[in-house]
């Protein structure tokens, strides 16, 4: 060892692979290499060394209460992990709060935060921290809820919950429940705290060594003189039957002074009344005041139950509101009563008194305890309403967060105490054990059932799946629900809680015989092996050994006096009653108050009150629990109560997301819950060397971490549905949200989060695919979260720059505006100038406000009015609603409470139904049973019988046998001989007989004796493998283990490799991007000094002809010198040649300061060639640069061009072969629209020619019906003087036969009609259909045009990039053509220079004949011919650069022409595809125009058609009009035959008298026949042209088109006149319509007959 130097050993199976030392101080006991149970601890006691209390365990957090109070409680550290994910924050407990506080926000469901260990761990402190943090952080409407009244809860939660024990010196002894309901904002609206399983005994009777509750103490001390004179406090009793007893040391009493004050605010705080803070006091001095009192024991004199010291008695009665006998008969009167009623279940009360003296006899310190446990459990659950009522809030809520904290597993041999546990501390583990198997039902059952449905595979064998043994022993109930245990013992296995129960009500019940059956029950064999079985006997007989937290704390129970916790007690009840009917005023107002209202549930549960909608639900799923089943008729169980209680808590923790938090203590010490020290002497750091290691890792194997870790690193804790996952990360593939979209569900979502992860490029091992859902290994979760929030925050940031953008644009066209605004108002300033000094300007300005302010107080009284109006309104809806949202509340309360209590009848009626069933059953079974049993006694009755006779028949033979041997005795011995000799053989035989029996029973001992040497040598064996078996187990274990380990380290670095692969692809990518770049660059830098030695060469040429020009330019000084000298000579030799001489010096000079002209200009073109060189260097590169890029992009860009040339000429085929499909089918469409046309005219015509035809043949019938009616007239006139001849008789008859034929062949004439008309609509339909036939191919023909037209647009848009390209490439090469044009005029300005220079040399040669002509001598001339020579090599030089830039201008020019006949295609294409396009709209344009003819024409037919309707209806009419004149007709033709018939009966003499003027009769008679048809067609004629509104049409043309067939009086009278004045007149009938003539104009139409 490295403190001491000794040496260790160990064996080689308990060595366990350990961390790296950077896994010394991990955040997560997850993430370590290697996962085992030393590792962990190491890590624990790192952290726990540096202060470090808190660490992740997975999803969990464990927390080792510190001996330090250390700083990391603050808001500052609460601000900290504000906001934050659980990723991103340090292990806190404020980092579990946030969890789940964000968790609640994002989901909107239920959260709870359950706090997990063993008593003196520090839960109710992290509760603490919790809660603060909670109301810190979410805040709360109107602040409400503040950190502060919270506190001031805590403070009396403490004072009235928790007293000091020997492990913890601020126990809680209860268990409660903190639920926080939270708005639609996040912020806290309402809280509410229930509480359960209150120690209430530990007022009258505790453990030794432990103190009541802390409110005793604090009060005793604290309270002040006032207070203490109320109370009786100034005279304390010496003794008191409950141990409450004063303080004696002094910084006890200065701690309980400071606390009773810090209460009393606290009470202020929460709003608790300075009344309800007295009868607070007034019943706690009554508890105590009882306890001074105490009871008489039973053996006394006095032989009853009262009072030891009545004096104390009458101060508890005093400050209860009652008497001394009121008290006195609630304590101890009643009590055999009310127990033999509780007892009397099965069997009468002296039955139950009878046996071994353990009946229910109660003593009178056992009524007076609970009494004063009643006393304290109402005032509990008094002080828990009147919090409730402080914090609760009539607020709507969305969802809760719960905070659940309970005592913690309790064990006194934990603390040395040689001392059984009780049946309270049973309680608070049974609900620890409870919640255990909660986590291990989340933790390992649920996951694995995850698994098991979405087929996922996973190897977790070392993992145990039971959970813990020790809940059935305590609660397991039977199959069937009785009510009390049978008589007959039977061999169903039930629960401790169950036995108690069953006991305490079976007559001689004890905790032996309970003992005895829960070990026939749950006990082992052997009783001795403790890995076998959780429960053990102890050293005594009332002891028992129960293994918690899966065998790994052993706790002693000893059950003395537990079957008084299972009985009723008539003095706790009566508590209740005597503090209701309390004679103080403050008492029983709180408490009939309470009584009104649900807040306790059977006695159990307190804090039920609450308005809101989720307190309402949480009371009523705890009110479920309780009367549901079995629990309807067991509630009223004292014992069943716990099971009960604990049920409610846990159904209410399941139906939320569930938060663990694991609480370990670290050693065994006595440590405050709110005061935390430092051991004597210790650093922080040497927190190291006071963790109880081997207590700490019995904690870590009771609580299962490894476990949870294990399945937690292997399998797939983190996991989303499949359109969950994909609309919220579907953000990091926008190309797949493009193509899925995200506000609608997918057909198969399982495609599309398989190709969103495949994007994501996740390691295939990080992920698993399920039936419905997508799971992910531990942190990748996180790292998705963590990319999506980047790109939130990225996208954010871009609508951010977009909306600001359109906020400054906005901004600035405000700006713009104001500016037009103050122009406009500049203006009006200007005109305000101009006009203010007017007179009617001013009379205007004064009057106008006048009229304003008149009509404004008008306005402002009627607005006020209709404010007060609208006021009254509103106060009276407010107060309407007001007293509506009262009586609703007032309703929906009493609702819930009479569906609850609806509820639990029910569930009684059911619960007592189905026991009922159980027990008609079991009668039914016991009946058959007994029948069974009654045959078979009557059968075993008749054997025995049977028997008994035989018995007495062989007596009777044996009789008469002895009877006949006395006889033969008399005569003989011969028969006693026999008999003599047979008992000799009897008594051998017997002795032979024991003797082998003897043998075998001695061998049969041997035999057993090896036997059992063998057994036990067997045994051992067994345990010797069983040892081994273990121990390989172990290794297996921490094999697996270790290879899991290893298979997530693989995974790990495969991952990590996959990650390496991504960056090394995206490296190489670079990389090749980059070698390219430098290959590129390499090759440039190449050219580069290719080019430049080529330019350093020229450099070096450039510079020796400099060198030689300036060689030459000194010789040539020298030759003018010399000739300067000669000149000189020739003066002073030849005066007489001065003016040739001074013309040869100025010529001379003249060349001389030529030929420096000619050198400074070559300098200068040298300098101008080199940089030319250089420009052109750099031209061919760029063109050379140009040329490959463009090369390049010309050959894509032909590629792109070919083939959407190649897809556009085969749409374009298609195109034209459905166009020419369509043009054939149009062709027929117009051929057959053609022939319906002709048709259609030609059926017109017949139909117009036959309505002429028709009409002509009317006409005239009416005229002809018309004149016979004149004439028929005129003629019976005549007649009745004339009589009519025959032949005029027949004549009429004709003439209404040929009336008759002329309407048949209407009729038939109309019928063809209609026959043609149906023919037309035959037609027409087909036209119509036809005509959709090419709207459907118009239609496909457009889409087709604006896929053309798409296409189009987007080869436009390659072909003006082209175009770009190519407009830069032809600027650039514009560019150089320029410096090429440049450079030839250089060349020229040369060339000219050159001619020049030329035109002066022949000049000067000219002028050098002259000299030497002149007697000059000819040095200086061949000195002037050398020059002439370099200036000719310096012409060809020029030359020859420009050959070359020629030749570059050609390559240019060819490169140009390439790219201008390139253009020159390009246009052409697209000329073509425009033609192409222009022809497709001119064939759409001509279908188009088509089908407007076509429509235009259906139009016409459809009128034409209603023409032909109308038509057709007013012949119809004329028909009708015509039938009823003929009817007319027919009947005064009748009249009229009937007329000529009488007058033919005359006598002949008349004719004979008339004869000489029947010549002048026939031709009137004729006469007024005609007349009378000519009527008849003008009649029918006018019928037929009526129509039905009153218009005439017809098809005739349109002079035509007006019948006008009335005929004036005038017209008749002259008619009459011609006549010779008939004297007979009939009515007239006058039809009166509108016809349209041709001016379109309505005119009256009238016919009259």
């Amino acid at each position: 060892m490295e403190h001491d130097g000794t040496v260790l050993d160990v064996d080689e199976d308990d060595i366990e692979k350990a961390n790296p030392p950077s896994y010394d101080r991990s955040e997560d006991l997850a993430s370590l290499l290697y996962l085992n149970e030393s590792s962990v601890m190491h890590c624990l006691r790192q952290r726990y060394g540096g202060n470090l209390i808190h660490t992740y365990a997975g999803p969990n957090m464990v927390v080792i209460n510190p001996l330090s109070m250390p700083s990391m409680y603050s808001e500052k550290v609460m601000n900290m992990f504000k906001g934050c994910r659980r990723e991103d924050s340090a292990p806190h407990i404020y980092s579990v709060a946030q969890s789940a506080y964000r968790n609640l926000l994002t989901t909107r469901q239920d959260q709870s935060i359950v706090l997990l260990g063993r008593s003196g761990s520090g839960k109710t402190t992290n509760c603490q921290h919790l809660v603060q943090y909670l109301v810190c952080i979410a805040g709360s409407t109107g602040k409400i809820f503040s950190a502060e009244k919270w506190q001031a809860v805590y403070t009396i939660l403490e004072a009235f919950g928790s007293s000091s024990t020997t492990i913890n010196t601020n126990a809680s002894h209860f268990s409660h429940v903190v639920s926080l309901d939270f708005d639609q904002a996040g912020q806290v609206a309402s809280a509410s705290i229930q509480t359960m399983l209150l120690e209430k005994l530990r007022v009258s009777r505790r453990p030794e060594g432990e103190s009541t509750f802390n409110v005793f103490y604090y009060m005793m001390v604290g309270a002040d003189s006032s207070l203490r004179t109320e109370l009786h406090f100034n005279h304390l009793a010496e003794n008191s039957a409950f141990g409450i007893l004063p303080q004696s040391k002094p910084e006890d009493k200065q701690r309980s002074l400071q606390q009773f004050t810090k209460l009393q605010a606290a009470m202020k705080v929460l709003g608790i009344s300075s009344e309800e803070q007295k009868a607070l006091w007034l019943i706690l001095g009554a508890i105590y005041h009882l306890g001074a009192a105490g009871a008489t024991k039973d053996g006394d004199e006095v032989g009853r139950r009262q009072f030891a010291r009545h004096e104390w008695a009458q101060k508890a009665a005093y400050l209860l509101g009652c008497t001394l006998e009121e008290l006195s008969s609630s304590i101890f009167k009643h009590q055999a009563k009310g127990l033999q009623h509780s007892t009397s279940f099965r069997g009468p009360p002296d039955e139950a008194s009878q046996g071994d003296g353990l009946g229910p006899k109660v003593t009178a310190l056992e009524c007076l305890e609970a009494m004063a446990s009643g006393l304290y459990s109402e005032l509990f659950t008094l002080v828990i309403s009147l919090i409730n009522r402080a914090l609760k809030s009539s607020q709507h809520s969305l969802c809760s967060l719960l905070i659940v904290d309970t005592p913690g597993f309790q064990n006194p041999r934990l603390a040395h105490q040689q001392r059984g546990a009780t049946f309270e501390e049973l309680c608070h583990n049974y609900t620890q054990e409870r919640l255990q198997t909660l986590f291990h039902e989340r933790t390992f059952v649920k996951e694995l059932e995850r698994y098991k449905e979405e087929n996922i595979e996973l190897a977790l064998d070392d993992i145990e799946s039971n959970t813990s043994l020790s809940v059935a022993v305590i609660d397991q109930a039977s199959t069937q629900a009785t009510l009390v245990r049978t008589l007959a013992r039977t061999d169903e296995a039930r629960g401790l809680l169950w036995l108690m129960e069953e006991e305490a009500v079976q007559p001689g019940g004890s905790e032996e015989t309970m003992l005895e059956r829960l070990f026939s029950y749950y006990g082992s064999a052997q009783g001795e092996n403790k890995g076998a079985n959780l429960l053990l006997r102890g050293e005594k007989p009332h002891l028992f050994l129960l293994g918690h937290s899966h065998g790994t704390n052993w706790v002693e129970y000893n059950t003395q006096g537990w079957l008084n916790h299972a009985k009723h007690n008539p003095a706790a009840q009566n508590a209740a009653t005597l503090l209701q009917d309390s004679q103080k005023k403050n008492i029983s107002a709180l408490f009939m108050g309470r009584a009104s209202g649900a807040t306790v549930l059977s006695g159990s549960i307190a804090g039920l009150e609450g308005s809101s909608q989720l307190a309402l639900r949480r009371a009523t799923s705890m009110r479920k629990t309780f009367t549901t089943g079995v629990a309807a008729v067991k509630k009223k169980s004292l014992c069943i109560q716990v099971k009960l209680q604990v049920d409610a808590l846990i159904d209410m923790v399941r139906r939320s997301k569930v938060h663990f938090v694991h609480c370990l203590l670290p050693k065994v010490e006595a440590v405050g819950g709110g005061d935390y020290r430092m051991a004597h002497g210790e650093s922080p750091d040497s927190g190291l060397m006071t963790l109880d290691v081997s207590l700490l890792r019995a904690q870590l194997r009771g609580s299962k971490l490894l476990d949870a870790l294990r399945i937690y690193r292997q399998g797939y804790p983190d996991h989303m549905v499949f359109s969950e996952f994909r609309r919220r990360f579907d953000v990091l593939a926008p190309h797949l949200t493009k193509k899925y979209g995200r506000h609608y569900i997918v057909t198969d979502e399982k495609r599309a989060v398989e190709e969103l992860l495949e994007s994501l490029e996740l390691e295939k091992s990080n992920y698993h695919m399920g039936l419905s859902r997508v799971f992910f290994r531990a942190g990748i979760l996180s790292r998705l979260e963590e990319q999506r929030d980047f790109q939130t925050r990225r996208n954010i940031s871009l609508f951010q720059a977009a909306c600001r953008g359109y906020l400054a644009r906005q901004a600035f066209k405000k700006r713009k505006i104001q500016d037009l605004a103050i122009r406009c108002i500049q203006k009006n300033i200007k005109k305000n100038r101009g006009v203010k000094d007017w007179p009617w300007w001013k009379l205007f300005t004064t009057v106008r406000p006048l009229i304003e302010v008149q009509l404004t107080e008008e306005q402002i009284r009627g607005k006020d009015e209709e404010i007060q109006q609208l006021k009254q309104k509103l106060e009276k809806v407010e107060k309407e609603r007001n007293e509506l949202r009262l009586n609703s509340d007032r309703l929906e309360s009493r609702i819930t409470e009479l569906s609850a209590e609806l509820a639990d009848e029910r569930n009684t009626g059911e619960s007592a139904s189905q026991l009922l069933e159980t027990e008609t059953s079991e009668r039914l079974r016991l009946e058959k049973d007994m029948k069974d049993l009654q045959v078979k006694f009557d059968s075993m009755k008749k054997e025995m019988e049977s028997m008994e006779m035989e018995v007495m028949e062989a007596r009777l033979i044996r009789a008469s046998e002895l009877s006949g041997e006395v006889e033969d005795d008399e005569t003989g011995g011969e028969w006693r001989l026999k008999y003599e000799r047979a008992i000799r053989e009897i008594e051998f035989t017997k002795k032979r007989l024991q003797q082998e029996l003897d043998d075998k029973l001695e061998v049969e001992q041997q035999n057993k004796r090896q036997l059992e040497r063998r057994i036990s040598d067997l045994e051992a064996d067994y345990e010797e493998s069983q040892r081994n078996i273990q121990q390989l187990k172990k290794k297996a274990q921490r094999l697996t283990a270790e290879l899991q380990d290893t298979k997530l380290h693989l995974e790990g670095q495969q991952s990590r490799n996959h990650d390496l692969e991504k960056k090394q692809r995206k490296f190489d990518s670079e990389l090749s991007a980059a070698q390219d770049e430098v290959q590129r660059e390499r090759s440039l830098r190449e050219k580069l000094a290719r080019e430049k030695d080529v330019l350093t060469g020229e450099v070096f040429g450039l510079r020796q002809q400099l060198e030689d020009k300036d060689l030459e330019a000194c010789a040539v000084n020298l030759k003018l010198e010399q000739l300067e000298a000669e000149v000189q000579d020739l003066n002073s030799q030849e005066s007489k040649d001065e003016a040739s001489l001074a013309k040869v010096k100025k010529q001379l000079r003249d060349l001389e300061a030529k030929v420096k002209d000619q050198e400074e200009e070559l300098d200068e073109q040298a300098g101008t060639i080199q940089m030319l060189e250089q420009g052109k260097l750099r031209l061919e590169m760029e063109m050379e640069r140009l040329r490959q890029t463009h090369s390049k992009e010309i050959e894509s860009k032909d590629e792109e061009v070919e083939e959407i040339r190649q897809s556009c000429s085969k749409k374009l085929k298609q195109m034209e072969v459905q166009l020419e499909e369509e043009y054939d089918e149009k062709q027929k469409v117009l051929k057959e629209k053609r022939e319906l046309e002709s048709n259609f005219l030609s059926v017109q015509d017949q139909v117009r020619g036959g309505d002429i035809e028709v009409e002509k043949r009317l006409r005239k019938d009416l005229k002809r019906t018309k004149a016979l009616l004149a004439d028929a007239q005129i003629m019976l006139d005549h007649i009745k003087n004339n009589a009519p001849s025959k032949r005029e008789i027949a004549q009429l008859k004709n003439q209404l036969e040929e009336s008759e034929f002329t309407c048949a062949a209407a009729v038939k004439a109309r019928k063809s009609m209609e026959v043609e008309i149906e023919d037309l609509h035959v037609q027409m339909e087909d036209i119509s259909k036809t005509k959709q036939a090419l709207e459907e191919q118009l239609s496909r023909l457009q889409r087709e045009k604006n896929d053309l037209q798409s296409r189009m647009e987007e080869d436009q848009e390659d072909f003006n990039e082209l175009m770009k390209k190519h407009k830069a490439a032809v600027a650039q090469s514009a560019q150089n053509l320029a410096q090429i044009s440049d450079l030839q005029a250089q060349l020229e300005d040369a060339l000219k220079e050159k001619q020049e220079i030329q035109e002066k040399m022949q000049a000067l040669q000219s002028q050098m004949e002259f000299q030497e002509q002149s007697m000059v001598e000819k040095f200086l001339v061949s000195r002037q011919e050398a020059k002439c020579r370099e200036l000719e090599t310096k012409l060809e030089f020029e030359k020859t650069q420009v050959k070359r830039l020629e030749s570059h201008l050609a390559r240019l020019k060819e490169n140009l022409e390439k790219l201008t006949e390139e253009r020159d295609q390009r246009s052409s294409s697209e000329i073509r595809e425009k033609e192409q396009n222009k022809r497709l709209q001119r064939q759409i344009r001509d279908i188009k125009e088509e089908m407007a003819e076509l429509a235009k024409k259906e139009a016409e037919a459809s009128r034409k058609k209603h023409e032909l309707e109308m038509d057709i209806e007013s012949l119809e009419a004329a028909n009708q009009s015509l039938q009823a004149d003929l009817k007319l007709a027919f009947k005064r033709i009748g009249d009229l035959q009937a007329a000529i018939e009488d007058e033919m009966e005359s006598d002949d003499n008349e004719d004979l008298i008339n004869s000489q003027g029947d010549s002048n009769t026939d031709s009137e008679v004729e006469d007024h026949v005609e007349g009378v048809k000519s009527w008849l067609s003008k009649n029918k004629g006018s019928t037929k042209n009526l129509s039905d509104d009153g218009s005439l049409k017809s098809f005739s043309p349109p002079s035509q088109r007006r019948y006008l067939f009335d005929r004036s009086d005038e017209e008749e009278e002259e008619e009459e006149k011609e006549e010779g004045g008939a004297s007979l007149h009939y009515p007239r009938y006058r039809y009166n319509t509108n016809v349209k003539g041709r001016d379109g104009e309505d005119k009256p139409y009238e016919t009259a007959s």
